[in-house]
């Protein structure tokens, strides 16, 4: 198993990965902004044929002007947009392996202060990837997130500098 940072070809196998394994799913064009908007951050894991079986899709969050943040107040941190390991894959640590590569990503370039992410309160599994092992905390829940209605928990990790 191999892991390392996302390239343009790598898109149509995470989108694939996203497909067959997530409700939520994104245009191409979102890979690709993501891809090179921060190509330092969204990693893909690969088997021994080269095939993409499992992919971290981050962001650095920006300035929301719109929300009334000005860039003087902005603290810099990172945001997991998507997370997804094929069914066959999993338990084998490699969600763990893109989120510590990811993270360490937005720490070390970025200097994130910390990164977020959402989660589906029925998602037990990545719930205690994220909180158990990970550390991550929940600071809030957003209702009805997703498109189907359910909520979401908001988690945070803060980085240490």
């Amino acid at each position: 198993m191999n892991i390392r940072t996302v390239r343009v070809e790598d898109l149509a196998g995470m989108q694939d990965c996203n497909l067959h394994n997530l409700p939520e799913n994104y245009t191409m064009k979102y890979y690709l902004y993501h891809a090179l908007s921060w190509p330092s951050l969204s990693y893909v894991a690969e088997d021994h044929n080269g095939r993409i079986v499992g992919y971290i899709l981050a962001k650095m969050e920006e300035v929301d002007e719109q929300e009334g943040q000005s860039a003087i107040n902005h603290v810099p941190h990172g945001h997991v947009t998507s997370i997804s390991v094929m069914r066959s894959y999993r338990r084998l640590g490699l969600a763990k392996k893109l989120m510590l590569q990811s993270q360490e990503a937005m720490n070390s370039i970025y200097r994130a202060a910390f990164v977020s992410l959402h989660v589906r309160k029925s998602n037990r599994a990545a719930l205690g990837l994220y909180r158990d092992t990970l550390g991550f905390t929940v600071k809030n829940i957003e209702e009805k997130y997703y498109a189907d209605g359910e909520d979401a928990y908001a988690m945070q990790l803060t980085f240490e500098h």
